[in-house]
């Protein structure tokens, strides 16, 4: 775990030893990395992009949205949990995990306000990451069952995961501008994973809508009338290099769905298994 970290907003510092799952991972970015400061500059840096880490490391300092960068920045600074009041948060966008050559993309809505936006690592450190994470284990696509922390070792296996938009958004809700201006990342990470994405599970509506726009955007071949989310609904896209990629519908991991029972560990497993 590192030690002597400072906060990456305010410059605060949380001595060794840090408090345990208090860590954010290897900062993904480097001082030349440029942060895009409008949709423009997310369009034209995602474009610029090279490979998948690269596309992490722009994704980390992105300040196009500036309702997004105020809530996120808030909440790491002035609004954190009294359970995580001695932990440093993370508070910028949280950028994909997973392979690049990966066969299988999960996409989610945005990260969690106490989740990845303290933790820095999308999923993890919420109850919706422990859903997720514990279904990928069972079916061998991660090492461990849950993803508390970015120290905590849990490695994914031939899946990659990310999201609709990459910052935590108020009420969990990002408005339409914000999802069309966090589309290139998107748009990017699919044209880098093409030659060997096979399928997509798509969490939630939002995440479902966001691939499918993503995809269109790209040239991708996708059914008319535009297919409709369900939990296990399937479409086939074809790429514009002629590969067919399949698209999963999941209802999201939230608490909203698996505390009522609308989601339950089977029914996820079931999804995830199509993969």
């Amino acid at each position: 775990m590192p030690q002597d970290l400072p906060h990456p907003i305010t410059g605060e510092i949380f001595p060794s030893p840090v408090p345990p799952g208090a860590g954010w991972p290897q900062d993904p970015a480097l001082p030349h990395t440029r942060s895009a400061r409008s949709a423009a500059g997310v369009r034209r840096l995602a474009a610029g992009a090279r490979d998948v880490e690269d596309l992490d490391a722009r994704v980390s300092v992105c300040a196009a949205c500036p309702r997004l960068v105020r809530w996120r920045e808030h909440v790491a600074t002035q609004a954190r949990r009294a359970s995580f009041a001695d932990q440093p948060y993370w508070g910028r966008p949280a950028p994909g995990l997973g392979p690049g050559d990966a066969p299988v993309l999960v996409v989610g809505l945005a990260p969690a306000a106490h989740g990845a936006n303290r933790t820095g690592r999308i999923f993890t450190g919420d109850r919706s990451g422990d859903w997720i994470y514990a279904a990928l284990h069972r079916a061998g696509l991660a090492s461990q069952a849950s993803s508390r922390h970015a120290g905590d070792g849990m490695e994914l296996r031939r899946v990659r995961i990310t999201a609709a938009v990459h910052c935590a958004p108020p009420d969990n809700a990002p408005t339409t501008q914000e999802k069309v201006a966090c589309r290139p990342w998107l748009e990017r990470e699919l044209t880098l994973m093409e030659p060997h994405l096979r399928s997509v599970l798509a969490l939630g509506g939002i995440g479902w809508d966001a691939f499918l726009a993503a995809a269109r955007a790209l040239g991708w071949e996708v059914p008319r009338p535009k297919p409709r989310f369900g939990h296990g609904a399937e479409a086939e896209l074809t790429t514009t290099a002629g590969r067919v990629v399949r698209l999963v519908g999941s209802y999201h991991v939230s608490q909203q769905n698996t505390f009522t029972g609308r989601l339950t560990e089977a029914m996820l497993d079931e999804v995830i298994a199509r993969l």
